[in-house]
């Protein structure tokens, strides 16, 4: 008996159902944001991800990861909102705003994606 939930079929599931499964008008979106900062100077560096946050919070997401020691930060962005959605406004907003910055370099952002069920 197979009882794995088909999520690519959005036609057999009630309203409810695709509520607790965030799907459909339910998913929640995000996208990966990627750049390089130099963490040899702390100041600054919390300074900018200070900065940064307060962004991401103005545009009301949330954002979760971190760097390595070689300064390569790996973030990814989502609403902060139960059913929300990261749109394509949010990624190019902090995108031009991290190139903006003088110590921030090679920023990428990955496609908007579901943050549930997402291409990993």
């Amino acid at each position: 008996m197979n009882n794995k939930i088909k999520f690519d079929s959005l036609k057999n599931k009630s309203r409810r159902l695709r509520k607790k499964l965030y799907l459909g008008e339910f998913a929640v979106t995000g996208f990966e944001l990627h750049c390089t900062v130099p963490t040899s100077d702390a100041k600054s560096y919390n300074q900018l991800l200070d900065n940064l946050i307060e962004l991401v919070e103005s545009r009301n997401l949330c954002i979760g990861g971190g760097a390595d020691s070689e300064g390569k930060v790996s973030f990814f962005v989502a609403p902060f909102a139960s059913y929300g959605k990261a749109t394509e406004e949010d990624r190019t907003a902090l995108v031009t705003w991290l190139e903006a910055q003088n110590q921030v370099s090679n920023v990428e952002a990955g496609p908007i994606v579901d943050a549930n069920y997402g291409p990993y």
